[in-house]
């Protein structure tokens, strides 16, 4: 593993703690983010599926 894979796992995490830190200050709860998490799943694979189609 060099320096910027270290990097980029230790920003990965610290996204990580924000979101959740997030979610915990608007009291969402499980189950409603992960629906929100695979709802924003879904968009981004209907948009890369689209982008792919165009080209």
């Amino acid at each position: 593993m060099n320096e910027y894979q270290i990097v980029s796992l230790v920003s990965l995490v610290g996204f990580l703690i924000f979101i959740a830190s997030g979610f915990r200050s608007h009291n969402v709860g499980w189950k409603k983010g992960f629906f929100m998490a695979g709802a924003w799943a879904g968009i981004f694979a209907i948009v890369i599926l689209f982008i792919d189609m165009v080209r």
